[in-house]
């Protein structure tokens, strides 16, 4: 499997189709939630970091926040730039690899949401994320964290799953490997075939927790989904946390 998987497989179609359920419905859902948690001011300054194709930076552009959005992949910023236009927003979208991104702007909120985390191969690069996060922030800035939760995932791991429609049959085989959850994805269409992979590094929930505490951020909330319920580390699919910078 190549080491930055993601580079190619976000710049393709069949992602998109892979991830069809990550729906506008799905993105007001998370940002109503979000902004009944944080207080933010109403011309506060936004980076979504890895804003894949722009829905949850389009919400909050709504909303009258400032938005940046950071995202790898051309095929997913030409889509967030065209949403962002027919909706006469202006929203500012910068391609770079989390990892490189620099800026000496400010923000009152840093959301990485959608398991946009745990990419790399080393603790080191991931952790990076966290790091510019507290660096990219004001004081009293928020961080927004959505990651699976590590221990849900291993209880609950869905092997194989195959989905058809009249174009296209899409089978995904998932497995646990040295701390990683990767999945292998089989795309038929057309009689012929494409094979991706992914693979995220596992953290536990604790760990987590010591990691952003030890770059210096307070835990002002840790909830289980995007419904509002609290953080249980054998029931909760997600682990979203809610961070500030003192």
């Amino acid at each position: 499997m190549k080491k930055d998987w993601f580079v190619d497989w976000f710049n393709t179609d069949e992602y998109l189709s892979v991830y069809k359920h990550r729906n506008e419905k799905d993105a007001e859902c998370h940002i109503k939630f979000l902004l009944s948690k944080i207080n933010l001011p109403s011309n506060a300054s936004i980076l979504d970091l890895a804003c894949g194709s722009g829905r949850h930076s389009i919400l909050l552009a709504k909303q009258g926040y400032n938005v940046t959005g950071v995202d790898l992949s051309d095929r997913l910023l030409s889509d967030a730039v065209k949403s962002a236009k027919t909706e006469n927003l202006n929203i500012k979208f910068i391609k770079s690899d989390i990892r490189d991104f620099q800026t000496e702007e400010k923000f009152d909120c840093i959301l990485n949401l959608f398991t946009s985390f745990g990419y790399f191969d080393s603790d080191e690069e991931n952790f990076l994320v966290f790091e510019k996060a507290f660096n990219f922030l004001t004081k009293q800035g928020y961080f927004v964290l959505d990651y699976f939760n590590k221990t849900y995932l291993e209880k609950n791991l869905v092997m194989y799953s195959k989905e058809e429609t009249e174009n296209y049959t899409i089978t995904q085989q998932r497995k646990i490997i040295n701390q990683r959850v990767v999945k292998k994805i089989i795309i038929q269409r057309n009689g012929a075939e494409q094979t991706y992979f992914e693979s995220v590094k596992l953290y536990d929930s604790n760990f987590l927790i010591l990691k952003l505490k030890e770059i210096g951020f307070d835990i002002v909330n840790l909830f289980g989904d995007f419904l509002g319920n609290e953080f249980d580390e054998n029931l909760s699919p997600r682990f979203i946390a809610i961070c500030q910078k003192p």
